[in-house]
């Protein structure tokens, strides 16, 4: 993992990088990955469901449509995570189960924190364009994140 300043200071021209709106929550303050995608709206069944799947050292970038009334991702979750090696999440929206997450070996970045949970509709679509924080974020892009911010490469980089 390269740091994000250097990867700005070597790429900039071909990157995008992210409003600085997110916190880290995780355990794990740095991570980078080719990006899977789901948008949902106050529904985190679809999140579950990515999850649940073999990671292989992607991340997921859930478009929760920033909300604030409702958690999209917790410490089950989380764990999912971890289990089925994601390099990390970021979520547009809420998260719950703070302390938790910040004791586990998991990179989480959100808006913020909510106690509800989200419903459970099955609402949502996977792996499609997002947007949000004034950046685009396409399946198999590639986005990179630590304490600095977050940016988005159209391919994997190496310096």
């Amino acid at each position: 993992m390269y740091p994000v300043t250097d990867l700005c200071d070597e790429f900039a021209d071909q990157l995008q990088i992210l409003e600085p709106m997110f916190t880290d929550f995780g355990g794990r303050l740095a991570f980078g990955g080719p990006i899977s995608t789901v948008k949902c709206f106050e529904d985190n069944s679809l999140v579950r469901l990515a999850l649940e799947e073999p990671g292989a050292g992607r991340v997921l970038v859930v478009d929760g449509g920033g909300s604030d009334r409702c958690a999209l991702l917790g410490d089950n979750l989380a764990q999912l995570a971890i289990d089925n090696e994601w390099a990390g999440v970021i979520v547009y929206g809420c998260i719950r189960d703070a302390e938790a997450i910040s004791q586990m070996d998991v990179a989480v970045k959100a808006l913020n924190t909510h106690p509800l949970k989200s419903s459970k509709k099955n609402v949502g679509e996977r792996d499609v364009q997002v947007r949000f924080a004034g950046v685009s974020f396409m399946p198999e892009d590639w986005v990179y994140a630590d304490l600095d911010g977050i940016v988005v490469s159209s391919s994997e980089l190496a310096l």
